[in-house]
């Protein structure tokens, strides 16, 4: 493996390595087309695949949980992590895996037409634990590896530059597939196998980049026990309020968050394209917000972030409800709500992984970082497929409240926006001691736009009155 001088530790001489600027840089751009390449393959062209292949509620429930679900692996990876030197083998070797799986699963109804009407479902689901297995086992071996590279100085304010062009690079990707989902003339199962081929290929371009970035050894943990490595984050009082909030907020927010998509189509009646460029346009509100959002968690911390955050969570749920049946009308109601969301998902994003980057120690960091989703995950995901389940029970159900029809997605969209707001109690515990009192912060935002306002008012009545001084001059003159 490469040290800093781009040579092994065999003295054989390899590709020089990238200096801290443009190792930055690459970082950014192949986070970028990673991004590119999940947005592709998991958008909601994958849910109209998922129909496609006979899929019901519980298979689209099923398939939006695996993000959250395979969570766990990354206890495993930060338990391995511990017997490793370097971490870059064996996650470029997995990722590669990852980034190439599907082509053969989407590729077979080409060869084989016939296998869309043998459970093909399920194979697709299968296809994509593994992806999504993978994808959480290289989690935390890549985020201990940045952790350990990165210098702390302004990581959130990096953090936040690089989620603003991975949120242009969501909004291209996913217009990009309503295009060509819209406009190739194919079936949903043509055009989607196309879109995986293009994804892989961008993503085997996105790990590339990272064999000229540097990657310090691994600090294992103190203990070579199993017990005392996967224990040591849950013995630490911060790591534990941190742990407590995810697994609440992963709970609240899987309530409803995977049946969005379906809801858009099955109830809404808006067309795929519709629904795409919808998630297209909503992710400009991540770009336009992500760099402010970075700044604010480097100067003020990350708990008051999540905490702000948090607090406008539950609105996307109760729009949800309140939108129109007509699909156009409801694109244009649901839009700009939609972006505003996706400022909140960003912020919660750099958040939860500025706090698990800098409060995770050298020591033992990819257990650290793993166990800090991992728990979550194994909550999202049972509550993602329970609710998946509870949809398609309710297949068919609707009852009347005044003038307002209400089904099962409703009764989903309640409960999440519900639990979202009593996240906040557990967003308060989480211990950051560096962070700012989310409370007095408020209070001094308040009270700064105050007088800027009342600043920017005074300064317009002298500018009336400056011009209506000069207006009268000449009139003045005249007589």
């Amino acid at each position: 493996m490469a040290n800093v001088n781009g040579r092994n530790e065999c003295g054989i001489g390899v590709t020089p390595l990238w200096p801290l600027r443009k190792a930055q840089t690459a970082i950014i751009i192949a986070g970028c087309l990673g991004t590119a390449f999940l947005q592709i393959v998991t958008s909601a062209a994958a849910v109209q695949y998922t129909r496609a292949l006979g899929g019901t509620g519980l298979h689209v429930g099923v398939f939006n949980a695996l993000p959250t679900g395979m969570l766990f692996m990354q206890l495993l990876a930060g338990l391995a992590a511990n017997r490793l030197r370097y971490r870059r083998p064996l996650w470029f070797g997995l990722s590669l895996i990852q980034r190439t799986l599907l082509v053969p699963v989407a590729l077979a109804p080409v060869f084989w037409p016939g296998v869309f009407h043998t459970g093909w479902v399920w194979v697709f689901l299968a296809a994509n634990i593994a992806l999504h297995g993978l994808a959480q086992f290289g989690s935390p071996l890549w985020m201990s590896w940045m952790g350990d590279y990165l210098p702390r100085e302004g990581l959130s304010d990096f953090w936040g530059i690089r989620q603003r062009w991975m949120n242009w690079t969501i909004s291209a990707s996913l217009a990009t597939c309503a295009l060509y989902v819209a406009l190739s003339g194919m079936t949903i199962q043509q055009s989607y196998t196309h879109l995986c081929i293009l994804a892989s290929i961008v993503g085997v371009i996105d790990l590339c980049l990272f064999l000229r970035i540097e990657e310090p050894p691994v600090n294992p943990a103190a203990s070579a026990n199993w017990k005392q490595v996967f224990l040591e984050p849950f013995r630490n009082s911060a790591f534990r309020s941190f742990i407590k909030y995810a697994c609440m907020w992963h709970f609240a927010a899987m309530i409803g968050a995977p049946f969005i998509s379906l809801y858009l189509l099955q109830h809404i009646g808006m067309s795929l394209f519709q629904v795409l460029m919808l998630w297209s346009v909503s992710a400009i509100g991540g770009a336009l917000s992500a760099a402010a959002l970075g700044r604010f968690a480097e100067r003020h911390g990350n708990k008051p972030l999540l905490t702000y955050c948090t607090l406008f969570k539950p609105l996307n749920m109760i729009v949800l409800l309140l939108a129109p049946r007509d699909p156009n009308l409801a694109f244009m109601f649901l839009a700009p709500a939609f972006m505003v969301d996706h400022a909140m998902n960003i912020g919660i994003q750099i958040g939860q992984e500025g706090f698990l980057l800098k409060q995770s120690p050298s020591r033992n960091r990819a257990m650290f970082i793993a166990s800090g989703m991992a728990m979550a995950g194994l909550v999202g995901c049972a509550t993602s497929i329970s609710c998946g389940a509870i949809l398609t029970s309710l297949h068919g159900w609707n009852t009347t409240l005044g003038s307002w029809s209400v089904n099962g997605f409703h009764l989903l969209f309640c409960a999440s926006a519900v639990m979202r707001a009593t996240t906040l109690r557990f967003v308060s515990r989480i211990e950051e001691p560096t962070a700012a009192d989310h409370r007095l912060l408020a209070i001094q935002i308040i009270r700064r736009q105050s007088i800027r306002l009342s600043s920017g008012r005074r300064r317009k009545a002298a500018v009336r009155t400056t011009r209506l001084i000069t207006s009268t001059a000449p009139a003045d003159r005249a007589a």
